[in-house]
């Protein structure tokens, strides 16, 4: 069966190691996709397939604000979202560009979010930041598969390299012991 694999990351504010890890760690994936707000120039971004945020600053001509791409039958609007929903999580304007696209699935950044879901019809994926996720859970990232079964994706809790090693405070085991996770 062939799949083809996608990592999804957005929203990185500036955080050139996040990319540069996630880039050797899914080196053999298919796609990196950058939905952006990287705030880094288009060639810290080399490698990724990218879409201009509201936080960058490079020019349309360098990186388009959506782009569309088609995948085993799949047709996918890629944004960041700023110019595509007024309001934050009111996504039927997106839907509408993206139904007028032809497009089934969307992904999309800007509201430091992880999403999947259905919305009209459509399959809204939104991986989260890397830097900061405005729910409280833990900065994340998405891989995606697509195959002949459909569209398949995992949100993943993102740990930047340099901390992975860090000795955990008198705190943070203390907590840990009281959830049960020591």
């Amino acid at each position: 069966m062939n799949t083809v694999r996608i990592l999804l990351v957005g929203d990185s504010h500036g955080d050139r190691e996040s990319l540069v890890y996630l880039k050797k760690l899914y080196s053999d994936y298919d796609y990196l996709i950058h939905l952006g707000d990287s705030e880094l120039s288009p060639r810290d971004l080399e490698g990724y397939l990218c879409v201009k945020g509201n936080h960058d600053s490079f020019p349309e001509t360098f990186i388009p604000f959506c782009r569309i791409l088609e995948i085993l039958g799949h047709r996918i609007y890629i944004c960041h979202g700023h110019k595509d929903f007024p309001r934050y999580f009111k996504y039927e304007n997106m839907i509408e560009n993206a139904r007028s696209q032809g497009c089934d699935t969307i992904f999309f950044g800007h509201v430091h979010v992880c999403q999947d879901k259905v919305q009209e019809g459509i399959r809204l994926l939104n991986p989260g930041s890397v830097y900061h996720n405005r729910d409280g859970t833990h900065p994340s990232y998405m891989t995606v598969a697509i195959n002949e079964d459909g569209i398949h994706a995992e949100r993943i809790d993102y740990i930047a390299p340099s901390k992975m090693n860090e000795k955990k405070g008198f705190l943070e085991k203390i907590l840990e012991r009281l959830a049960g996770r020591d």
